[in-house]
């Protein structure tokens, strides 16, 4: 069903905003920071596309003026449509159906369903949207009553040129959505070593490894905006040489970052090489894919949707079965994609909610009885080694993924395998005091690529700081035990051991349901499903859990950062 649903690329992109050759898109009217708002020549009469990008004006004069300009604009199309026509093109109904369900300023948001009614009363076919909401886990009804205030989604709908489903989720946790949006607007669009087509490009093929449609979309469109040649969204093969030759990183980076060594990276940037790399633009290149990658474990583990003006997103015939099954290739698994109702996650399969209570409290006593003992060095290694060793099964798995995406990946069948397998000879464990971020990393990064280092620095720190002082029914809590029991976790998915921490508090803090849940996410993201983000945690917040998919996803980010860096180091050295 996957691959009848998700057509060529240049198909697809016909359906999103943006989604046409550089050619239709003048250079002097292509708005920076808003590539979601291609701009074309308007149909005589018709709605100006510049009309959409002005609504993002930080001027509220200059919005109101476009707010008018498109109302005539899509007026004046509809004068002239006869009953049953479709004058309106798709691109214009796509983009009222997106502001119309998305946008944060009412009187926009408003105009522009008030506009699609009026286009379907002259018979026009107008988009309904096929989802409700950014997320298929969490209620609509949490994410507007523990969001940021208007000033939050404002400002970054201004910024971004539309507010997304990632924007929406992250913004539960507003201090880290500054930062994510900070790094991110340096990654792709600041001053940098590369060429802005090609950081789309790179983000594009990195997401395409978890199979992850929805980035592939939002980042296509980004990467025409920018000037890149559609040829290269259908296939590797059509990019450029030192693209093609990112490739085995670009897996190794995603799935096994333990197995880079530094002649991964001799092979890029020697003077031999062929299609060299500069050490900035490589470590630019490797900052995009470990980005992404954890990107993309975010939107599976938060369970996002498709945006309306994407394909999966919306449907120009009356909702039915067909519908549903074209939505659903591009959604999160569910059996029925039905939302919980509760503010908080399901008490439990069997609806008793004494369950969920219940295992609050068992965490709070285990939080509170920690005991700091002193072990042997010794032991602590076992304690490690007894984690790492431990099985946990993930998910079901799924199938072969569409040829839309197979054609953005090289060997598309490598993936994460556990660090530590029973019976096998592992590789060498990272100790965290032999090459950390802090004393490491973060210095190597900072020669080559300052700005970056710095906001990647903020956004741990954030991150690892991140408390509300509550878990779940219970206030005045302190969770720091916790959040360090999930980073370090993560990091020991990843084969990095730090010599100072008890890693018996792991399997004290941490109830099975959730590491299974973490481990999926963090490993096989593409095999999350809406059964395993309610399987544990059944009393908390949904806000809750998506600070935990915070935490996983930069825990995940730092470590491929590290095999990475360290690379880079042993090469240098």
């Amino acid at each position: 069903m996957e691959e009848m649903a998700l057509e060529s690329l240049s198909g697809v992109l016909d359906e999103c905003p943006g989604g046409r050759s550089n050619s239709d898109v003048p250079k002097a009217s292509r708005p920076h920071h808003n590539p979601q708002f291609v701009e074309s020549e308007p149909e005589v009469g018709g709605p100006n596309p510049k009309s959409f990008s002005r609504l993002c004006s930080r001027d509220e004069a200059e919005r109101a003026e476009a707010l008018e300009e498109l109302t005539q604009g899509v007026m004046a199309r509809l004068g002239l449509d006869r009953p049953g026509s479709a004058n309106l093109d798709k691109h214009t109904l796509l983009q009222l159906l997106r502001v119309s369900q998305s946008c944060p300023i009412p009187e926009v948001c408003e105009r522009a369903a008030e506009l699609l009614r009026r286009a379907q009363e002259r018979g026009v076919a107008i988009p309904q949207a096929l989802t409700t909401g950014p997320s298929a886990f969490i209620p609509d009804q949490e994410i507007l009553e523990e969001g940021p205030d208007q000033e939050v989604l404002m400002e970054a709908f201004l910024s971004l040129g539309r507010l997304d489903h990632v924007t929406m989720v992250m913004a539960l946790h507003p201090d880290y959505l500054n930062c994510f949006l900070s790094t991110q607007d340096a990654l792709l669009e600041l001053d940098g070593p590369l060429p802005r087509p090609w950081r789309y490009y790179i983000v594009i093929m990195a997401v395409a490894r978890h199979q992850c449609f929805y980035l592939v979309q939002q980042y296509s469109a980004g990467f025409l905006e920018a000037g890149g040649e559609e040829n290269w969204l259908r296939g590797l093969q059509h990019t450029h040489p030192k693209i093609r030759c990112l490739q085995t990183l670009n897996k190794l980076l995603a799935h096994r970052p333990w197995l880079i060594t530094q002649q991964h990276i001799q092979e890029l940037v020697c003077p031999g090489a062929d299609a060299r790399w500069s050490l900035a633009e490589l470590i630019h290149a490797v900052v995009l894919m470990a980005h992404s990658h954890s990107l993309a474990s975010f939107v599976w583990g938060c369970g996002l949707q498709p945006e309306p003006d994407h394909l999966g997103g919306h449907t120009f015939h009356p909702p039915s079965p067909s519908n549903q099954e074209l939505g659903n290739a591009c959604r999160p698994h569910s059996p029925t994609n039905n939302k919980p109702q509760s503010l908080h996650s399901p008490a439990s399969e069997d609806g008793k909610p004494e369950v969920g209570v219940m295992e609050v409290e068992v965490l709070m006593k285990r939080m509170v009885e920690l005991q700091r003992q002193e072990w042997s060095q010794e032991e602590m290694i076992t304690r490690f080694e007894r984690e790492r060793r431990e099985v946990i099964p993930t998910a079901v798995v799924r199938g072969t993924p569409p040829d839309l995406l197979l054609r953005l990946v090289q060997d598309p069948d490598f993936s994460y395998e556990d660090f530590s397998v029973r019976g096998e000879q592992s590789p060498p464990t990272m100790r965290a005091q032999d090459y950390s971020w802090e004393d490491h990393g973060f210095s190597l990064m900072n020669r080559l690529l300052p700005d970056m280092s710095q906001l990647l620095e903020e956004k741990f720190q954030v991150v690892c700081g991140l408390t509300y002082n509550r878990m779940a029914m219970h206030e005045d809590v302190d969770t720091r035990s916790l959040r360090k029991a999930l980073w370090n976790y993560i990091h020991c998915l990843y084969g990095i051991r730090y010599d100072d921490y008890d890693y018996g508090e792991v399997n004290v803090l941490l109830e099975r349901g959730l590491k299974v849940y973490v481990k999926t996410v963090a490993c096989h993201p593409e095999q999350t499903t809406a059964s395993l983000y309610s399987a544990f945690w059944r009393h908390f917040r949904h806000s809750e859990k998506v600070h935990v998919n915070l935490l996983l996803m930069e825990a995940r980010l730092q470590a491929a950062l590290l095999y990475a860096l360290r690379a880079i180091t042993n090469y240098m050295t």
